[in-house]
C-alpha cells in the first residue's frame, strides 16, 4: 500500500509538471522581445494587440478594454492555457481561421514551450521570468526638439515647427497623423513628432485625441 501510494503521488507530480509545460521561462522572456511591439504585459496597456497581463485562464477575445478583436476569435470559446497557447503560437489561422493575427507561426516546439512558460510565469506574477521593458517612447517626456509648436499646410507640404522654433518641411504623403490616448501618449494639445526612419524625410505627428488634429493645422503659403 505504501509503494502504491508513493507511485500514485509520483505520477500525480509528473502529470502536474507536464501540465505546466517543460519550457524555460527565462528563455521565453528573451523570445518575447519579438512580441513587445504589438503586446504589453502591463494591465490596461493595449497596443496593436491586447494586453497579455493575466492572460492565463482568460477566455479569448474577452478583454473589455480591447476593441479590436476579430469576430472569429470572440466566438471561438478558447480559454488560454498551455495547450491552446502552444497551438496558437504554432499557427494562429489553423486554430482560429479568419482572426486578425496574421503572423508566421513558431515551428520550433521548444521555442513555443519556452514562450508559453514565460507567459504563464508573467501572468501569475512569478519571478521565474523577467518581463521585457516596453519599447514605446514616453511621449510626455519628449524633448523640445520633438514637441510640435505649429503645423502649416501649403499645397503638398506640411511645415512643422518644433519647440525650439525650428521649422522643417515634409511632403504631405510622408507625414502621418496619429493619436495615442494611452499613458505613454502625449499631453492634450501637445503633439509630438516621432521619426519614421528612411532618410529623415518621414515622420509621425502624434496627438492625444483625434479632434486636436484638424484644429492644430493652419492653412497658408
Amino acid at each position: 500500500m505504501r509503494f502504491s501510494a508513493y507511485l500514485a503521488g509520483s505520477l500525480a507530480a509528473l502529470v502536474a509538471a507536464a501540465a505546466h509545460g517543460a519550457g524555460d521561462a527565462e528563455r521565453g522572456a528573451r523570445a518575447f522581445r519579438a512580441c513587445v511591439a504589438c503586446h504589453s504585459l502591463e494591465p490596461g496597456a493595449q497596443r496593436t494587440g491586447p494586453s497579455l497581463a493575466g492572460l492565463w485562464g482568460r477566455k479569448a477575445g474577452s478583454l473589455e478594454a480591447f476593441a479590436r478583436y476579430s469576430e472569429p476569435l470572440r466566438r471561438s470559446g478558447i480559454v488560454w492555457d498551455g495547450k491552446t497557447l502552444d497551438a496558437w503560437l504554432h499557427d494562429t489561422q489553423a486554430l482560429v481561421p479568419g482572426n486578425y493575427m496574421l503572423v508566421q507561426g513558431i515551428g520550433d516546439a521548444r521555442a513555443r514551450s519556452d514562450l508559453v512558460a514565460f507567459l504563464r510565469a508573467a501572468s501569475h506574477g512569478e519571478p521565474a521570468a523577467r518581463t521585457p521593458r516596453s519599447t514605446l517612447p514616453g511621449l510626455k517626456r519628449a524633448p523640445q526638439s520633438a514637441r510640435i509648436k505649429a503645423i502649416r499646410h501649403c499645397r503638398d507640404t506640411y511645415f512643422v515647427t518644433n519647440g525650439e522654433d525650428v521649422t522643417r518641411p515634409y511632403w504631405e504623403f510622408n507625414l502621418r497623423f496619429k493619436t495615442d490616448s494611452s499613458p505613454s501618449g502625449p499631453e492634450p494639445e501637445a503633439p509630438v513628432l516621432v521619426g519614421q526612419g528612411m532618410q529623415g524625410d518621414r515622420a509621425q505627428a502624434v496627438f492625444s485625441r483625434p479632434g486636436e488634429i484638424s484644429a492644430f493645422i493652419r492653412e497658408g503659403c
